[in-house]
């Protein structure tokens, strides 16, 4: 007999009783019905009953048993009687008479209970966290993870996608988060960085001349903790493809995204073909380029209404409006610039005072003055701004926004970069307040069409909106034709339920082209050089027109798992505060490593 088991304790069935056989696992509980003790005895694979007697020979070492010690047990298999017969368990119809135990390994005293799903405090989850990965959810979420990333390497290799490494320590370069730096020793003075993506390295294996490339890459980051966002480091499905266009891609990622989530997402609808929203209609009708399309609610222009109405607060804002273009019909041009709207976000269902009131208040705790509203009730509209417009043009709104009795819409203005995404929070937190959401489905869409630049208010200058490296719709004629605000890039992100799930872009691969569009950002030639000059010259020789895409697989697995932040789909997470408290990093180091590195610490004064 093998000296720790015969069987997991997920595998013994009836087929099975009357043999012998022996089990090693942690002891899940023990229950003690009278004197006849039950152990359940759990591994990776499942649980099994374990049963001693007083007549058995193991009953005084059963008794001795704690939770999560780890154990070995002997014993015959033998039906459970009829009226313990467990059919939610696959071991259920089973136990085992235990007639011999070895311990090997008794645990102390346990800082939080494995047994159970009960909340405890971030801390003590991460400082144990080799504990909490014993409690069953969190287990079969790691495990999912894995089930994922595997269904992902098989679909992009069924795809003819080939599997690369880039490297870990690479060269900083200025755009996007804080890079993580790592000193060199035989360098005095010089730095790697660990790589935000593998960006550049995947469009310089294209420039190599592999046609399809695909990873599972770990990226780092040094920015603050999100729920969505692990700090420090994360893994995307990174994707590149040479000689194609933006449908190209998406026609080689949509099958994959909608594949592994038809295959984990149980019984939820999954979106068949991906709809492509331009990122100013996502902006103008969801106020957010993340779209929860579960939501049913879509925001509409409304500034007709009040225009020159008795609603001042509005009317005033709308002196121009009467002169501006495209009067009927939102415009992305008016998005940049000082033109105000006002916009509404219907809401079905919502017409009483009580939340009308209530999404009032919510709106000044986030800082708004407040939110105008017009109720609807017995054909008519409610409410202040209801008396002040009057009759006439709230039956307008009503019937634009196909409204009824018992329906209310409420009301953002201003310019809308300004307040786009409040109005976005609000209509987000109606569809949810008002369960109007879906929650049995995955709708996924494609956002296009984003700004290739946008104005930076901090430094009052052009800056890049995306990724740098994207081309131009236009390419070098839009870039020396157009203000370079109305430019559009062949940049797509992919959302499911409000959730970004990646950035791409078909790439430039032309110099010329590369060296106006940072030209336009303010970076000048010696930047250029020095922080790009391995991708500037690569171009130089030969580069196919390329295009990629980079879904994160901690936001999919997430998604998957019906979990609303990162640490429970992460094997190891950091805390908010970016340190791994159960091994203890970010940790000191000795003078002697200090002086091989050639640093000297200057720690900021204490406080």
């Amino acid at each position: 007999m093998h000296a720790y088991r015969t069987h997991t304790c997920g595998a013994l069935r009836e087929a099975d009783v009357d043999t012998t056989a022996r089990l090693s696992g942690w002891v899940h509980r023990v229950r003690d019905h009278g004197g006849l003790l039950f152990i359940d005895l759990r591994d990776h694979h499942g649980i099994t009953q374990c049963v001693a007697d007083p007549d058995s020979p193991a009953f005084a070492d059963a008794e001795m048993l704690r939770a999560e010690w780890v154990v070995r047990i002997d014993g015959k298999v033998r039906h459970r009687p009829e009226e313990t017969v467990n059919p939610g368990l696959p071991t259920g119809a089973i136990e085992m008479f235990i007639s011999e135990i070895e311990v090997l390994g008794a645990a102390a005293e346990l800082p939080l209970p494995v047994f159970g799903e009960p909340d405890y405090p971030e801390e003590t989850r991460l400082k144990y966290r080799f504990l909490d990965l014993r409690r069953e959810k969190l287990h079969n979420n790691i495990v999912k993870r894995a089930q994922i990333i595997s269904s992902l390497r098989r679909r992009m290799t069924d795809q003819g996608f080939i599997e690369f490494q880039t490297p870990i320590l690479t060269a900083s370069s200025p755009e996007g988060a804080r890079d993580y730096l790592v000193p060199s020793r035989v360098h005095p003075g010089k730095f790697y960085a660990l790589p935000q993506a593998p960006q550049q390295f995947k469009q310089l294996t294209m420039i190599a001349g592999f046609d399809r490339y695909f990873q599972i890459a770990p990226c780092f980051r040094d920015e603050d903790a999100r729920a969505d966002r692990s700090p420090g480091e994360f893994y995307q499905l990174d994707i590149e493809m040479s000689f194609v266009t933006q449908d190209d891609v998406f026609a080689a990622v949509e099958p994959v995204l909608r594949g592994v989530f038809e295959e984990f997402g149980g019984d939820k609808h999954v979106t068949g073909e991906f709809p492509r929203i331009p990122w100013w209609e996502a902006m103008r009708k969801y106020g957010t380029d993340k779209p929860d399309l579960r939501n049913p609610i879509v925001m509409q222009d409304v500034s007709k209404h009040f225009y020159g109405s008795g609603f001042r607060i509005f009317a005033e804002q709308l002196k121009d409006y009467a002169s501006l273009d495209h009067v009927e019909e939102y415009d992305r041009e008016h998005f940049y610039k000082n033109h105000c709207r006002v916009w509404a976000i219907p809401a079905k269902g919502g017409g009483s005072r009580a939340f009308c009131d209530r999404m009032n208040a919510w709106a000044q705790s986030e800082g708004q003055p407040g939110l105008g509203y017009i109720m609807f009730r017995d054909g008519e509209g409610a409410g202040p701004i209801a008396k002040n417009i009057g009759p006439e043009r709230c039956e307008a709104i009503r019937q634009q926004l196909d409204l009824a009795d018992g329906d209310a819409v409420f009301f953002a203005a201003g310019i809308p970069r300004n307040f786009a995404d409040f109005a976005g929070r609000a209509r987000k937190k109606v569809g949810e307040d008002l369960k109007l959401i879906d929650e049995d489905r995955f709708e996924f869409c494609w956002i296009v069409d984003f700004p290739m630049f946008e104005w930076n208010e901090e430094e009052k200058r052009v800056d890049f909106s995306h990724n740098p490296f994207s081309m131009p719709q236009g390419e070098l004629g839009a870039l020396e034709a157009l203000d370079p605000l109305q430019v559009l890039a062949y940049q797509y992100d992919v959302v499911c339920n409000g959730v970004e799930l990646s950035s791409g872009a078909i790439r430039n691969h032309k110099p010329e082209i590369m060296r106006k569009a940072f030209e336009i950002a303010g970076y000048g030639e010696e930047v250029l050089q020095e922080k790009f000059g391995g991708m500037l010259r690569a171009l130089q020789y030969g580069a196919p027109p390329h295009g990629g895409i980079a879904p994160g697989v901690d936001r999919i697995v997430m998604l998957l798992c019906g979990e609303e932040n990162l640490r429970e789909v992460v094997m190891f997470p950091m805390n908010q505060q970016a340190q791994d408290l159960m091994m203890g990093a970010p940790s000191e180091v000795t003078n002697q490593q200090l002086r091989e590195l050639h640093i000297r610490l200057a720690p900021p004064p204490k406080s």
